[in-house]
């Protein structure tokens, strides 16, 4: 029974037609975004039924100028094709910030999301997360030695879809995810049960994935090469530059990454 395929796909359709028969206004979803190439068709899937913000939280891609030069692309491809609006300040330190100021800020970014979202418009904004490599390597140097796709990956995915959690909450997101499924090279199942058990943990309800499917993958090679986007060819970390290979697919098992 626990080598069941989950169709993570049919269950994401199944939520946004869930919210569709509601009849309510567009979720606000924040969308952690790994590059540029793997949002392009991950955002034209989620546009029609979601406020999309792209948060670009990426502290594993630890030499600068490749990460400078991934948001840059990022922020060309919605820009070009969406005509984005980049959100007010940066991801928030959330261990410096009381509990009351906190609640002040859900009350503050919940109101100005109600206002974008009774417009019906594609809505597209950009949200850049703390640029800190340190962090990441606090837990990726004791994982060093690990293969790519092993444990040192899985934490990293942990580690950002964890940052994207706390920042939909304090920031009054509906839904959080990301853009990681859509690439053939990961593994769907992994990255989609901790997004539902980092959900649980924070209340923000994480949107499951598998945007590789119905030829998602394909479709933003297409879209890369219709908007000139730089396309890098390993994760981000130097561990895996070193190796240069993208990380391999990962078993379905994890264990705590304690982050």
């Amino acid at each position: 029974m626990n080598n069941v395929k989950i169709n993570y796909d049919k269950l994401m359709q199944k939520r946004i037609d869930e919210i569709k028969r509601k009849g309510s206004e567009k979720p606000g979803l924040l969308l952690h975004s790994c590059c540029g190439p793997c949002s392009t068709s991950v955002i034209e899937r989620l546009v029609e039924d979601f406020d999309v913000t792209i948060f670009f939280y990426n502290p594993n891609i630890d030499d600068e100028n490749e990460y400078e030069l991934r948001k840059a692309n990022q922020i060309k491809y919605i820009k070009e094709r969406y005509g984005a609006e980049e959100c007010e300040g940066q991801g928030i330190p959330h261990e410096e910030k009381t509990q009351s100021e906190q609640t002040v800020m859900q009350e503050q970014n919940a109101s100005v999301a109600r206002k974008y979202r009774n417009s019906g418009e594609k809505r597209v904004f950009f949200l850049e997360g703390r640029y800190n490599v340190e962090a990441f390597y606090e837990f990726a140097e004791n994982l060093a030695d690990e293969k790519e796709g092993g444990q040192r990956c899985i934490c990293c995915f942990e580690f950002r879809l964890r940052e994207a959690a706390k920042t939909a909450l304090l920031r009054s997101f509906d839904f959080f995810s990301t853009t990681l499924t859509v690439s053939p090279m990961k593994n769907s199942d992994v990255i989609n049960k901790l997004g539902v058990r980092i959900g649980e943990e924070t209340g923000v309800e994480y949107l499951v994935s598998d945007f590789k499917k119905r030829g998602g993958y394909q479709r933003s090679i297409e879209l890369s090469k219709e908007y000139d986007l730089y396309r890098q060819h390993f994760c981000g970390c130097s561990f895996g530059k070193n190796r240069e290979m993208n990380c391999g697919k990962v078993s379905g098992e994890y264990d705590d990454c304690g982050k």
